[in-house]
This record gives C-alpha cells, sequence and structure tokens, in this order.
C-alpha cells in the first residue's frame, strides 16, 4: 500500500524535525478511539480536553508519529516519535495545505456548503464520483476550523476528485476553510433562517454563505441554487470571486439545471431534468422534492467537472441518504409494514417542513398512521418560539395524522395543532421515547426529527431496538 505521507514529507511541509525516525504514515487521527495503526496523531487543544493526554495512548495502539506542542515534548518523549511544532492546529492546517498543494493538475476539488443538504449532497457526491475516480471526502460532518485542514491532510495523492464539506456557526468562518480547500467548483445548496441566532438577518447568512466563492481557483464554478430568495445576492458575491462561470439549478425557468417534472413513490423518485436545454431523465434512489432539487445541483457539480453526466445520473439511482438525515429503516411487509424515516441529526424551519411532506407522501398499511415525532430547532434566536408555531400549518395542509413532540420549544408547535392531530408533549426526547414506543401499530410511518442538541436520536435507537426485538 502507498503510504499517505512519509516523515520527510511532513518535516518539510511544516519546516521542523521528528525527535526520532519513523515508518511512513498511512492515515491522520485526532482520536485515540478510531486510530488505526500507522496513523499520524495530532494533539489538538480543546475547550474540553487537551489531546496530550492521549499521546501515550495513540501510541499503544499503533500510532506511527505523534504531533505535539514543543512544551510538551520533554514529558513525552519516551512515548514514541514526536513532531514538535508551536501550535498543532496551525501545524495541521499546513499539513493540509501541503496535501492540496501536492495533487496532480488534473484533479479537481469540490467546496460545498449550505444551510440545508450539505451533508447529504457531499456523501451523494463522493458515492457518484467514485464510480468515476479515486475519490476523497468530508468524514461525517467534519467541516469546521479543525475537520476542513483534517480532512486535507488525509488526502492522497493520487486522488481524481476531492469533496469537501464547508460549514459554519458564525461570520467569518467560511472564508478561512475555503482558501484553504481552493476548489475547482464552489457549491450552496440553499440559504435559510439556520444558526439566525449568530447573525442580524438571513441576508447575513447569505453574504458568509458566499464567502465560499472567495477561495475557487482562477476560472473555477460557482454553483447557486435559482429559486433561492437570494440568489441575486449570492450571484453578485461570485461575479466579484474569481470564478469564470456560474451555474445555477432549480425549478426556476431560466436555471441551467432545471427541473421538468418528478413522480415520487415509496422507494424514490423518477426525475426529468433539463440540463442547459438538453433533457435528461434519471431515477433517485430516495423519495422527496428537497432531495431531488438537491440532485440537480449534484449534477450541476459534475457538469462543471466534466465528469460522465449520464453515468452520474444513472449512479443516482443507488444514492440514499445518511443515517439522521432521511435514512428509511422498515419492519414488516405489505399492509403490515412501518417505516421509520431518520431525521434525527438536525432541524430547522426549512427542513422540518421538507420532513413534514416526506412523511405525508409515504404509504401506510390500511390501519397505519403517518406520526411525526420532533424535538427543539436550536439557535433560531429570538424568533424560535414563533417559527416552532408556525410550523402547525403546514402539518395541517398534509396528511400526517399525529404529532408528538418533545421540548420546551416544541410545546409551541404543539399548543397550535388541532387536538385531533395531537399526540403528546414531553419535556425531552427520553420520556418521549419511553412513552411512545407502545404506541407503534403495524402499518404507521414515522418520521423522527429535531435539531442534534435535541438528542432525537435516542428516539430512534429505541425505536430501532424495539421493532428489530420483535422481529427476531
Amino acid at each position: 500500500m502507498t503510504p499517505l505521507m512519509t516523515q520527510s514529507f511532513i518535516e518539510n511541509a511544516l519546516h521542523v524535525k521528528a525527535t526520532a525516525a519513523f515508518s511512513s504514515i498511512n492515515g491522520v487521527s485526532i482520536d485515540t478511539r478510531t486510530i488505526e495503526k500507522g496513523d499520524l496523531f495530532v494533539a489538538l487543544v480543546g475547550e474540553q480536553r487537551d489531546g496530550h493526554e492521549f499521546v501515550k495512548t495513540a501510541f499503544e495502539k499503533g500510532a506511527a508519529a505523534a504531533l505535539v506542542k514543543n512544551d510538551k515534548v520533554s514529558s513525552l518523549s519516551i512515548s514514541g516519535p514526536l513532531i514538535p511544532v508551536d501550535d498543532t492546529l496551525s501545524a495541521l492546517v499546513h499539513l493540509g495545505a501541503a496535501a492540496r498543494a501536492r495533487l496532480t493538475s488534473d484533479a479537481r476539488v469540490v467546496a460545498v456548503t449550505g444551510s440545508v443538504g450539505k451533508t447529504g449532497t457531499k456523501e451523494a457526491l463522493r458515492f457518484i464520483l467514485s464510480q468515476q475516480g479515486k475519490t476523497h471526502a468530508s468524514v461525517a460532518s467534519y467541516n469546521n476550523h479543525f475537520g476542513v485542514p483534517l480532512t486535507l491532510a488525509r488526502m492522497d495523492q493520487a486522488t481524481k476528485f476531492g469533496i469537501f464539506e464547508i460549514g459554519m456557526n458564525h461570520g467569518g468562518e467560511i472564508e478561512p476553510l475555503t482558501r484553504q480547500v481552493k476548489p475547482h467548483v464552489a457549491l450552496i445548496t440553499t440559504v435559510e433562517a439556520v444558526h439566525i441566532e449568530n447573525f442580524p438577518n438571513v441576508e447575513a447568512i447569505a453574504d458568509e454563505k458566499s464567502a465560499i466563492f472567495l477561495g475557487l481557483e482562477e476560472g473555477g464554478t460557482a454553483i447557486i441554487n435559482r429559486d433561492n430568495p437570494h440568489y441575486e445576492r449570492m450571484w453578485t458575491h461570485a461575479s466579484r470571486s474569481r470564478s469564470g462561470r456560474l451555474l445555477s439549478f432549480g425549478e426556476n425557468p431560466f436555471a441551467d439545471i432545471r427541473l421538468v417534472s418528478l413522480k415520487m413513490d415509496a422507494d424514490g423518485s423518477d426525475i426529468i431534468a433539463e440540463i442547459n436545454g438538453l433533457p435528461l431523465a434519471y431515477r433517485l434512489g430516495s423519495p422527496g422534492k428537497h432531495l431531488a432539487l438537491n440532485s440537480l445541483g449534484i449534477l450541476a457539480v459534475c457538469l462543471a467537472l466534466g465528469a460522465d453526466l449520464e453515468a452520474a445520473s444513472r449512479t443516482l439511482a443507488d444514492v440514499k441518504p445518511p443515517q439522521g438525515r432521511g435514512a428509511r429503516l422498515s419492519w414488516g411487509e405489505g399492509d403490515h409494514r412501518i417505516t421509520l424515516i431518520d431525521e434525527s441529526y438536525n432541524a430547522n424551519p426549512t427542513s422540518m417542513r421538507a420532513a413534514f411532506a416526506l412523511l405525508s407522501s409515504t404509504e401506510i398499511g390500511s390501519k397505519g398512521r403517518r406520526i411525526a415525532l420532533v424535538g427543539d430547532m436550536l439557535e433560531l434566536g429570538k424568533d424560535a418560539e414563533a417559527l416552532h408555531a408556525d410550523l402547525a400549518s403546514s402539518i395541517q395542509d398534509l396528511d400526517i395524522d399525529l404529532v408528538y413532540a418533545s421540548g420546551p420549544l416544541m410545546r409551541h408547535l404543539f399548543d397550535a395543532l388541532p387536538r385531533a392531530k395531537q399526540g403528546a408533549w414531553f419535556k425531552n426526547s427520553q420520556e418521549l421515547a419511553a412513552s411512545f414506543l407502545d404506541q407503534i401499530q403495524p402499518g404507521d410511518a414515522l418520521m423522527v426529527k429535531g435539531s442534534n442538541g435535541s438528542r432525537m436520536r435516542l428516539v430512534v435507537d429505541e425505536i430501532k431496538t424495539r421493532l428489530d426485538k420483535e422481529q427476531n
């Protein structure tokens, strides 16, 4: 196996000398719980824990070397080969920059951001492009100040397609990350009122998301959702960047990649799109209009990369949403089939409405019900209570039978619902899970969603455990 990097590569990138010789590096890790033999362990200093506390453990688990602060070398010298630096996070950034710089001239790098859908889009691109060349992408949601340089540092020199997710919670976070990534293609899936408590308005969020274009390589491609109300604002930012091309996607009649028709069933969607005036029919492996629109952005990226569009569109049939972002589980068959839609990773008003629409279109048994289990949407600022209550109108317009809610903010949605749609309200997800399990009936379709901090994943796990046990 070709090593990820050598000792000389690391020393040259960081302008340092290791305390001892070590074998070539196969990977880069910041977590001893998942470290593998031959990895470089980077001892990051966080708010909660100091990675230097785990250097000895890293070596015991097979780390080849450890990146540590200068002032820690003397106390850790007996553990194994150390690479001393002034600041380990800064060194990780430099290591990532060196990995990015050594890519071949025909390699192509993509950066993805957006208020909703960036992780699913990144994962779909990983899956699609891996069929067309060696592809490297962010793990999970490694999209912040340490996740992006870590992903860069892990990128193999032979990579043909690099896919990077870039996120933010506050202003000023996206620009330094996109300048590290140096993408040839930058995509904004959409802009919504997510993390609004940290911004004066949604326009400011659009400005921050548009900072992704500042890192574009000369002549690169900017891709924007034409249906978004802030499209013109994002277009202005893109036009002021080094981009040489702008592509848009959506239902808008002027979109370069346009949705012409959409037919959904229980297992996916049949889509007809128009790409620069030419029709393209394809199957998407998951139902949901929001996923269909995201698939247009995915095809826009493939078009910008010069990838095989026909092959990419065929591969979309096999793309499934990640865990916590629309993944589907089912138990039983026919009229007794129970379906669980796992949307437990995150939530905001836009994604919550999309999840309600998806639940409403999900097939149920003759005695089944469509039930939404929802937790608080966080980081919505001063309008949080009203934004939760406003969701009631969406539920009333859809074919959803019952809502079970947890958390103080979701109380406002629950109270705004008609009595016939009120399941029950609970203080937290633990109480909801404990009380709801006995309410599940054959033929039901369940959808679980909430912000990560609402811990709705616990509800998914409890439902899964109960139904797995009943099926065995």
